[in-house]
């Protein structure tokens, strides 16, 4: 499959609606999902079908193949990205659950906090030799606490990406006097379309994972109609315009390298914590450790239940790799609920009991060699369910974990 990189850069305000609260007022979400675009981008390829010169809408047969065939391109999620490094990075990651920083000032060096570390293998290594890990911000002594969001890494810099928002108040209308209705008024929260401190542009960075035949003709077509397209709701009150860039970039899977740092600095961490005594059990040199970190919301099933937790069995259906060594240690991982509209059926969607991004499952195995493919693999297709969607979308050994309590960024 190709990689199509897209940059999409907010004209209006953005009403990506989450799961309605009680009361009158709308929420936003905080980034752009797979499926809000690939429902404008099929929206818009069905609205100009016939007009096209291009086939993706011509007999069905290349529309179906995008977004309705087994092998169906995936869209992922388009994360907020600061304008002035997106052509410097190469994607915007998910912050780890098992990342903190200073309940008093978090936040990265960078950006004047008091820095960010995460806990994965100091936890692992302080259960093992039976002590009680309790970490505390090495810049000033206090405590910490989880430290979620989305963030870019450039060199030695790290930066949180975050969007601004804001409440649009509006008042419903009576149709038949054409004037303002009595006791209908509700507010609409919206994702800025500047930022409000340096005034540059919202941007948000994303993908889609497209077949190579039809690769090229999806890139053409978002890049001729950049400016029509529209995401989220409100779309016929001037919310929702965007204008879209894509291109064909060629990613090179680094997984071994990330699997071999990590066992590189687990092995070492290991050592350090013997100063403790003696661990319940030795660590295996044999064994090959690795880490699946959620890098969007993930809808996950085990004998057709829903759970928040990838299991050893449901890792081993997911790569159809059968491996009696295989081991499940740990889990980091939260829920949430999600629906939304689907603009084909004019219905909602289910709500879906969903993993939150973030989560991180840590596993072990002694067939590295066999592995090495099909987490490739997995990092390109997603787990569970609705992966054309932008859900389930992982990465193995995310190198956030290789920053360590005396070292935060």
């Amino acid at each position: 499959m190709k990689h199509i990189r897209l940059e999409i850069k907010a004209l209006s305000p953005l009403a990506i609606g989450s799961q309605k609260p009680g009361g009158s007022v709308s929420e936003v979400q905080n980034y752009i999902p797979g499926s809000v675009i690939r429902g404008a981008i099929a929206t818009h390829i069905l609205k100009l079908s016939g007009q096209l010169s291009t086939n993706l809408a011509e007999n069905g047969g290349d529309f179906q193949a995008l977004f309705l065939s087994d092998t169906s391109a995936i869209f992922h999620n388009a994360y907020p990205i600061t304008p002035a490094i997106v052509n410097r990075v190469e994607r915007v990651q998910v912050l780890p659950a098992t990342a903190v920083s200073s309940k008093t000032e978090d936040g990265f060096k960078t950006q004047r906090g008091n820095g960010v570390f995460d806990t994965l293998i100091d936890h692992f290594c302080a259960e093992e030799y039976g002590q009680l890990y309790d970490p505390v911000c090495p810049t000033d002594g206090g405590r910490v606490e989880p430290f979620t969001g989305f963030y870019s890494h450039i060199a030695n810099r790290y930066y949180r990406e975050m969007v601004s928002k804001r409440l649009l108040t509006r008042v419903g209308i009576n149709r038949r006097r054409a004037t303002a209705e009595e006791q209908i008024l509700y507010s609409l929260e919206v994702l800025n379309e500047s930022q409000h401190k340096t005034r540059q542009p919202s941007l948000y960075l994303g993908a889609i994972l497209v077949g190579d035949a039809l690769a090229n003709d999806l890139c053409q077509f978002i890049n001729d109609h950049r400016e029509e397209f529209r995401l989220g709701g409100s779309a016929s009150r001037g919310l929702g315009k965007v204008e879209m860039k894509a291109k064909i970039v060629e990613i090179k899977s680094d997984i071994e390298t990330r699997i071999e740092l990590f066992n590189q600095q687990i092995k070492a961490r290991w050592r350090d914590w013997g100063i403790f005594g003696q661990p319940h059990q030795e660590l295996s040199q044999d064994r090959t450790y690795f880490t699946l970190d959620l890098q969007s919301d993930a809808i996950l099933t085990e004998q057709w239940q829903r759970t928040m937790v990838v299991s050893r069995d449901m890792l081993a259906q997911f790569t159809s790799i059968v491996d009696s060594s295989l081991q499940f240690h740990v889990s980091y991982s939260s829920y949430d609920y999600c629906s939304g509209w689907n603009t084909a059926w004019g219905l909602m969607k289910d709500m879906a009991l969903i993993t939150q991004k973030g989560a991180v499952y840590l596993f072990s195995t002694m067939q590295k060699e066999v592995w090495l493919k099909a987490l490739a693999e997995l990092e390109e297709t997603g787990v569970g369910e609705r992966t054309a969607e932008g859900f389930g979308q992982v990465q193995i050994c995310n190198p956030f974990h290789l920053i360590f309590q005396e070292n935060p960024v």
